[in-house]
């Protein structure tokens, strides 16, 4: 009769554990996947906020420090989360812009004298 109950209760822990593994193996992978949604959503985020200050601040022909310094965390953390190299462009115009905005007119005689290139060479 002992060895009977032992059959048994080996049985039964045996399902048990078998059931608490497969029970934390699936809150495992369900983890991973959310990890993985937060991880690209945030990469979207930073990808987004990258082209942004490029628009921008292109536009405006320079960058404050301030920005460059974000940008650069932004860069940074779009990369470590996996993040391609097509951004790295972007990036790169942002930091090759001054920090400071041009002296008034000097923009502007800037762009007239490209739009005068343009219509020389078309």
């Amino acid at each position: 009769m002992s060895q009977i109950l032992s059959i048994v209760l080996s049985c039964l822990v045996s399902s048990a554990v078998g059931g608490v593994l497969a029970y934390l193996a699936a809150r495992r992978e369900k983890s991973a996947k959310r990890d993985k949604a937060l991880g690209e959503g945030v990469r979207s985020l930073l990808r987004n906020q990258l082209i942004e200050y490029h628009e921008k601040y292109t536009e405006r022909g320079y960058c404050p420090i301030y920005v460059k310094e974000s940008a650069r965390h932004s860069y940074e953390a779009y990369h470590e989360l996996g993040g391609n190299g097509v951004i790295t462009k972007l990036y790169e115009d942002i930091m090759a812009l001054p920090e400071e905005e041009p002296p008034r007119g000097a923009r502007e005689r800037g762009m007239a004298q490209g739009a005068e290139m343009a219509r020389k060479f078309s």
